[in-house]
């Protein structure tokens, strides 16, 4: 079907962005009936003018809002740091268990250890994706706020691994 003729001026936001399928053209405007809007930058940049990390309640409005979200953002890097050593030491302890067990209940003992590890595995997955959803906002504030943390979380809970990588994304 062509639609060049079809009037989309009515869809239309002020910089000529198609509102349309997001629903009422007016949302996202303060003061016009929704909230105000977040920006997505595919570019490097410092401005943190209408920032949004991930979710559309995690709003960037305010000095104070912008340092206690990159303090949040350094917490959660860490934390991923150990929640990795959480999951070495589960597996040390499963692997001796498994060494220490009676023949017929090694295979138990492993199925259940697989099992719970493959959780875990997913955990690890979803919070790595998560930070690398944080750090695609490409601010520059907020990516310097996750290497720090991971930076930190290394520091405090790698002592026992070695530097290299072994996730794809985080």
């Amino acid at each position: 079907m062509d639609h060049s003729g079809h009037d989309h001026s009515a869809h239309m936001d002020h910089s000529g962005h198609d509102m349309s399928a997001a629903g009422d053209m007016h949302s996202g405007h303060p003061g016009m009936g929704g909230p105000p809007r977040c920006s997505m930058n595919m570019l490097f940049t410092w401005n943190t003018d209408n920032l949004c990390i991930v979710f559309r309640q995690w709003r960037i409005d305010s000095t104070f809002t912008l340092v206690v979200s990159l303090l949040a953002i350094v917490a959660l890097a860490a934390g991923y740091e150990a929640l990795r050593e959480g999951i070495r030491q589960y597996e040390a302890w499963t692997n001796k268990r498994v060494e220490t067990a009676p023949r017929q209940n090694a295979a138990e003992v492993t199925k259940r250890a697989h099992a719970i590890k493959s959780v875990l595995y997913g955990i690890q997955n979803f919070y790595a994706f998560m930070i690398m959803l944080i750090f695609m906002t490409y601010n520059g504030w907020v990516m310097m706020a996750c290497s720090v943390g991971a930076a930190l979380g290394y520091f405090i809970f790698g002592s026992r691994t070695t530097a290299t990588k072994d996730t794809a994304c985080h």
